[in-house]
């Protein structure tokens, strides 16, 4: 045997089981056979189908394959006696659970096999598939291992590639459902023992359908991935995960914030940046996003009921006219409730004559003459009384039923505007949905025809959303009409979608500057005056009017005329008024209004009128809440109260909010709040914190989301606090008539 052989044999002997308490016992190999192994070894090593290793009893490496050195390139024997686990990278992801496995096994001496490890390569990533058996002679005593391996990288990667597939959306890159679910049962699991909160968030995007069936399918798939791109910028909390569920539906999952301040804030930015202008195909699109928050374990302890909560909450966001966000309460079951009764009954609301207009004028700015009266659709519901534009208008849209509606308040205003004396004009509100319907130009002649209406008298407000069609089918519309002799109003100019090349295409003949800016007009430093100036100014060098709407207060009518608009709307001079009123008004043709409203613009206090608990030491008085600011409330119902007297606002559900009396008259108290209180996404405000269902939990109440109500005042109370009498005493009409439990 030449000493090649002979070293071969040397090196391969252990690897075939041979020698004197060899696992594989049996008589010794001849020669012959030992060549023609080693042999074969060899070429199976050189091959790169697969390599050996060896270890001895300590767990260093006494043998191992020169392909494998190569792989990581060193030296062979610079890595003989190294441990086993320093050829391999044992760190892992939420994805890999095997390769930390290895040093337990090792240590345990136990055989495996198709273990998969990655190599000790920081510039690559090669995987191995690696067997291994221990060895053991004669007397028992253990010798060390022997095993072989294979390279798996591209069977890993295909895995990996496949597993991905399983767990992200293959258009926006995306977490899908199935893993947004795993991902949200794992964390509020270990979350529920860590005594540790999780928010996630539902979106829903406005208007995308529209997208769809106006610029095909495939321009509402990039559309979805420029949104996905925007929540990505927007989204870097540590540990949240943006996922897509399907459709145009989006789930964020927010681990450790509990602060509905910051939630809001977030919500907040993703409406304002999903709803920012989009580039697809060369065509410009203007989408909207909702948003429903809910927060565990407030609002849910398990996966399932906080999904629900969120769904609920996202359901009230849209019904609440879209664009909005809004959180989970105990009350949105019944207001869901609400709006599927809404919704079923206003399809037959215009035949059972419950709808009605309603007109609020819009004033010649120097004259205080009304020029132009805009419609609002009233529903008196037979049961529920009346229903706001903002439940009904959202539902009418999401039910399909916008287009009746909206054909039904165009005819009903010109036959209306038609008995009318003077040249009063009435403007009439046209959703997209009508202006994309080809014989909508038809109606309005048949309105027009039907009421004997002067179509000059006759003026359509429309927003940019008509922009999302067809261009060419827009640009005939607007001919259409123009022939007719109707006039055309861009409603909600200035929202921060409007383009200068609407105006540079459709034939407008009113500008209305939406709301937005006049608020803060007249406070030092806004720039909004300037704003409006150039609105002014582009508008007249297009022979175009100008609206400012929702004026109220002196101020800003005085810094509109300033400014050059021509007619203002709002409170100031009147709010919308039955057709019995405006009749009565114009009797003699003209309807003058003088203005009436306060000095300056200011934030009103929001009137409430409900019941709270007002906490002091151990006992809870109840009072009524008056009126509400972010900064405090004024409450009646408890007698003799000094200044300086701190309580805690108890809201119900959870919300408690420590206050300070400043003010004390009688029954009546002003507190101010140590901490301001946050927008709650409808209208209202919402304490930052709640109590934690753990903490109830610890003083006895079962652990699970927040219940409705108020919660008993032992629940709250430290074990072994001695009692104190109550301080203060309380009228009639607020002393409690039954405990809240």
């Amino acid at each position: 045997m030449t000493d090649s052989t002979s070293s071969s044999f040397a090196r391969f002997r252990g690897l075939l089981g041979g020698g004197k308490g060899g696992a594989g016992g049996g008589p010794l190999p001849t020669g012959d056979e030992l060549k023609q192994a080693v042999l074969l070894l060899r070429d199976y090593e050189s091959s790169g189908l697969g390599w050996f290793w060896a270890s001895n009893t300590r767990g260093q490496i006494s043998y191992i394959s020169d392909c494998v050195a190569d792989v990581l390139g060193r030296p062979r024997t610079e890595l003989i006696g190294q441990p086993v686990q320093s050829l391999f990278i044992l760190e892992r992801d939420a994805d890999d659970v095997h390769e930390r496995t290895l040093p337990l096994i090792l240590s345990a001496r136990k055989t495996f096999a198709d273990l998969n490890v990655r190599a000790a390569l920081e510039s690559d990533e090669v995987w191995w598939s690696i067997s291994g058996r221990p060895q053991f002679d004669k007397n028992g005593s253990f010798e060390g291992y022997r095993g072989n391996g294979n390279d798996v990288t591209v069977q890993r990667r295909s895995q990996k590639d496949a597993s991905r597939l399983a767990q992200y959306d293959s258009l926006t890159g995306l977490a899908n459902r199935h893993r947004m679910g795993k991902r949200l049962d794992a964390t509020l699991t270990a979350y529920q023992a860590a005594k540790r909160s999780c928010a996630i968030m539902m979106i829903d995007l406005d208007r995308f359908k529209q997208v769809n069936d106006t610029l095909g399918h495939p321009a509402g798939d990039e559309l979805l991935k420029q949104v996905a791109n925007r929540l990505g910028r927007v989204i870097n909390e540590k540990g949240c995960e943006i996922g897509r569920l399907g459709g145009d539906e989006f789930q964020i999952m927010i681990p450790d914030i509990d602060d509905r301040g910051r939630l809001g804030e977030i919500a907040k930015t993703i409406i304002t940046m999903v709803s920012q202008p989009y580039q697809i195909e060369g065509s410009r699109c203007v989408i909207g996003a909702s948003v429903g928050i809910a927060i565990a374990p407030y609002d849910g302890i398990n996966s399932e009921e906080l999904v629900r909560s969120a769904d609920l909450a996202l359901y009230a966001s849209k019904g609440g006219g879209r664009g909005q966000f809004r959180f989970y309460s105990s009350d949105l079951h019944s207001e869901a409730e609400r709006r599927r009764q809404i919704e079923e009954d206003l399809r037959d609301a215009l035949d059972k004559d419950q709808m009605r207009l309603a007109y609020q004028p819009i004033v010649d700015t120097k004259t205080n003459k009304v020029v132009t009266l805009e419609t609002l659709a009233r529903w008196d519901h037979p049961d529920l009384g009346p229903i706001s534009p903002g439940v009904f208008i959202p539902i009418a849209e999401e039910a399909n039923l916008i287009g009746a509606l909206g054909d039904w308040c165009l005819r009903r205003a010109c036959m209306e505007a038609a008995q009318l004396p003077g040249s009063v004009k009435v403007a009439v509100n046209v959703s997209a949905a009508q202006f994309a319907n080809p014989g909508f130009a038809s109606l309005v002649a048949q309105a027009l025809a039907q009421s004997e209406l002067p179509p000059e008298r006759l003026e359509l407000e429309l927003t940019e959303s008509i922009f999302l069609g067809d261009r060419q089918a827009t640009e005939e519309m607007f001919n259409a009409l123009k022939m007719l002799g109707v006039r055309l109003a861009l409603d909600d100019f200035g929202t921060g979608y409007s383009s200068l090349a609407y105006l540079q295409h459709a034939p407008f003949d009113k500008i209305k500057i939406d709301q937005s800016f006049i608020r803060g007009v007249t406070e030092p430093g806004n720039r909004n005056g300037a704003i409006i100036a150039s609105i002014v100014s582009l508008a007249k060098a297009l022979k175009m009017d100008t609206t400012a709407e929702g004026i109220e207060a002196h101020d800003e009518l005085e810094a509109m005329q300033k400014l050059g608009v021509g007619q203002i709307q709002g409170y100031i001079y009147a709010s919308a008024v039955p057709f019995d009123d405006v009749c009565e008004a114009l009797a003699s043709g003209e309807w003058v209004i003088e203005p009436d409203g306060p000095s300056k613009y200011r934030q009103e206090r929001r009137t409430v009128l409900r019941k709270v608990g007002l906490i002091h030491e151990d006992h809870r008085y109840e009072v009524t809440m008056r009126n509400l600011s972010r900064s405090g409330c004024m409450v009646e119902g408890l007698l003799d109260v000094p200044a300086g007297t701190p309580f805690v606002v108890d809201f119900g559900e959870g919300q408690l909010a420590v206050a300070v009396v400043r003010r004390s008259a009688g029954n009546t108290q002003g507190l101010e709040f140590e901490q301001q209180l946050v927008d709650d996404g409808a209208g209202g405000l919402c304490t930052r914190n709640r109590v934690s269902p753990y903490v109830l939990a610890q003083a006895g109440m079962p652990l699970g989301a927040l219940p409705p109500g108020q919660y008993p005042m032992q629940l709250l109370q430290q074990p072994g606090m001695a009692l104190s009498l109550p301080r203060f005493g309380q009228t009639e009409s607020a002393k409690p008539r039954t405990k809240v439990a």
